[in-house]
């Protein structure tokens, strides 16, 4: 079967394939790209498409825009999925490709969907086709094509980013389909609440396939009343689309993107915000322990000695997180969340080792004093070890003035914040000197 058959019986096709738009004018949003004057019109247009990849979430209209190319094109159109496909097939579309162009001078369109799936040798296969234009390539991903797809093909297409559509845009197409008589459901007696379609814009988080699965699924199981009417009511809705699916990919740009929010949103005390991001990650399936870590990492990193608590409760947290996993573990971890949120912030210990690291890195190494050293032997006795180093516990306050580096260095700048405040004037007064009484 093809994507592009259009020979099929329309009954047996999902709702969703039947309302794919035909033509550039059928397609609902994407208006930086498929606007009046935009580029990815013109080449439509104009018939003069070149090899283009585009990514966005699902649902949006990648393989929409392929289908209308499919549909207004002169050239021919080959359709493979990523997932299936191997490098035996892109050889025979490249074969057949070569062989249409030197007998008909006709161009090969070949739309490659979730073209992430193909390893780099697959992606290498596709190269010198579309360098020397024997095949022009429509690739498909949900992935961001810097990162997933070889630089060599990302570098000889046009980049083109779907956005997930809004819920005007939704609405549009839900309103539609129930008014289309040909491929919609406009044939059916379809009384569809306010709430049922409100409801069906906000869940379906940008997916127009997701949408339409729903309401397909609603109509189809809902017995239509006396008058033979369906009510499509908001129960329906709900028990149509069951879960919503938050789009994140566990190993994917949305992972990175989630998991740099939620840190950001701690350091940046915003506890509302970091906890939609661990509520997205939750939701989405992501591993508790995961985020765990990261929350234990930003206690440390981000709040430091402002709040020495924090690394307490967020390392409880975890610990706690594994031992009861999931669902009651994304309570201790809102609990450190909000905390490592709300305390106030230093990170003077974490630039502090990274200042003492890039030291260690890049000058000489200093030689530990010799006082310092530890003396076991009387051999490192006899030759000095050890000797004149002053027990702190021996003088009062437990402070006592000596030198534990050979050269003076300074790391740690404690912040006037928080419990750091009293690290400060602790110090403070250290430096102010000691009389050095012994106690």
């Amino acid at each position: 079967m093809d994507l592009f058959d259009q020979n099929l019986d329309p009954k047996n096709q999902p709702l969703a394939f039947r309302m794919a738009p035909r033509t550039v004018d059928e397609i609902v949003g994407q208006e930086h790209i498929l606007g009046e004057g935009k580029l990815l019109r013109r080449l439509i247009q104009s018939d003069k498409i070149s090899s283009i990849i585009l990514y966005g979430p699902p649902g949006v209209g990648k393989t929409a825009i392929a289908r209308v190319i499919a549909n207004t094109t002169k050239s021919h159109f080959e359709w493979l999925n990523a997932s299936t496909a191997n490098v035996q097939d892109i050889r025979r579309v490249s074969k057949e490709a070569e062989d249409r162009l030197k007998m008909f001078k006709q161009r090969t369109i070949l739309f490659l969907d979730e073209i992430h799936r193909f390893n780099k040798l697959q992606q290498d296969s596709l190269l010198p086709d579309v360098e020397e234009g024997q095949i022009i390539l429509i690739g498909a991903t949900t992935e961001n094509p810097f990162f997933y797809v070889n630089s060599a093909l990302v570098s000889r297409s046009q980049i083109f980013e779907l956005k997930p559509l809004t819920t005007e845009e939704i609405k549009t197409i839900i309103q539609a389909t129930l008014k289309d008589k040909e491929r919609g459901l406009g044939t059916n007696k379809i009384k569809m609440s306010k709430d049922a379609l409100e409801f069906l814009t906000k869940i379906s988080d940008g997916d127009a396939r997701k949408a339409l699965s729903a309401l397909e699924v609603g109509v189809l199981t809902t017995p239509p009343n006396p008058k033979g009417e369906i009510d499509f009511t908001l129960k329906v809705a709900e028990e149509s689309i069951q879960k919503k699916a938050v789009v994140y990919d566990k190993k994917g740009e949305q992972h990175y993107d989630t998991i740099s929010a939620f840190i950001k949103s701690m350091r940046g005390s915003d506890p509302d915000a970091a906890l939609y991001y661990l509520a997205k990650m939750i939701y989405a399936g992501e591993d508790p322990r995961f985020i765990a870590r990261r929350i234990v990492i930003c206690a440390a990193e981000d709040v430091g000695n402002a709040d020495p608590l924090a690394l307490v409760i967020a390392n409880s947290a975890m610990q706690v997180a594994e031992f009861v996993g999931m669902p009651e573990a994304r309570i201790p971890l809102a609990q450190a969340t909000v905390y490592v949120a709300t305390a106030p912030k230093s990170n003077a210990a974490y630039m502090g080792i990274n200042q003492a690291m890039a030291d260690i890195e890049a000058n000489p190494t200093l030689e530990v004093p010799n006082h310092l050293k530890n003396a076991v032997y009387k051999g490192e006795k006899e030759r000095g070890k050890g000797k004149g180093y002053k027990y702190a516990h021996d003088y009062e306050g437990g402070y006592v003035k000596q030198d534990y580096l050979p050269a003076k260095r300074k790391y740690y700048e404690p912040k006037d914040i928080g419990f750091e405040k009293k690290i400060k004037q602790r110090m403070d007064e250290n430096k102010k000197g000691s009389d050095n009484t012994k106690v």
